[in-house]
């Protein structure tokens, strides 16, 4: 048992870092991209309330306004990706999916007019909601003690949804953040069955 437990740990472990790697490395490689277009994949970014700007919602947070953007977001995204995707990458892609979605929707509506959105900070801010509230909602004492240790590494980071730049996306920062924790209730755990526990109907 304990055998098995620590091989299913390390594989998940080698799973989630490849894919996490491999996620930011591909950001590093569109924005070297965009570089060389000459910032042509910039126009993928999302434009609010323009209905065409919606085919734009997933690939906008794939792609960055410059090195120094991608760059900001690496390492958050690394770390809090990797420890979201240690519970199963088919988990870990729903949770992404309606937090990007979540995001864009809410910079698509809320967003000043003659803006353009893009960058991974959404995911950021919707990966740290969903570590902070996923142990709450699904009851597991583990998942609350990882939500409090990227509460008190990251917590810095809730400032990032007031509106007090800008040149910063405090929506996409706020909806990323919303859309995480509704991906913490949509996407939890089944309960296990207390030993002994009878059911009624």
């Amino acid at each position: 048992m304990t055998v098995t437990r620590t091989t299913t740990t390390t594989a998940r472990a080698t799973t989630a870092g490849a894919v996490m790697i491999t996620w930011v490395a591909l950001l590093w490689v569109l924005e070297g991209i965009d570089t060389l277009a000459g910032h042509r994949l910039d126009d993928h970014g999302i434009s609010p309330r323009e209905p065409a700007e919606l085919l734009d919602v997933v690939p906008s947070a794939f792609l960055h306004a410059g090195w120094q953007h991608v760059a900001s977001n690496s390492l958050p995204l690394l770390v809090l990706g990797f420890i979201a995707a240690l519970a199963g990458i088919r988990r870990f892609a729903a949770v992404v999916l309606t937090v990007i979605v979540t995001a864009g929707l809410g910079v698509w509506f809320t967003a000043p007019s003659g803006t353009v959105t893009l960058g991974a900070s959404g995911v950021v801010f919707g990966l740290f909601g969903y570590l902070l509230v996923r142990g709450f909602v699904d009851r597991r004492p583990l998942d609350i003690v990882i939500g409090v240790a990227v509460a008190a590494v990251y917590g810095s980071i809730l400032w990032g949804v007031l509106p007090t730049d800008s040149g910063i996306s405090w929506q996409g920062h706020l909806f990323g953040l919303l859309g995480g924790v509704l991906a913490a209730f949509l996407f939890r755990r089944p309960r296990r069955p207390v030993a002994g526990s009878s059911v009624t109907v």
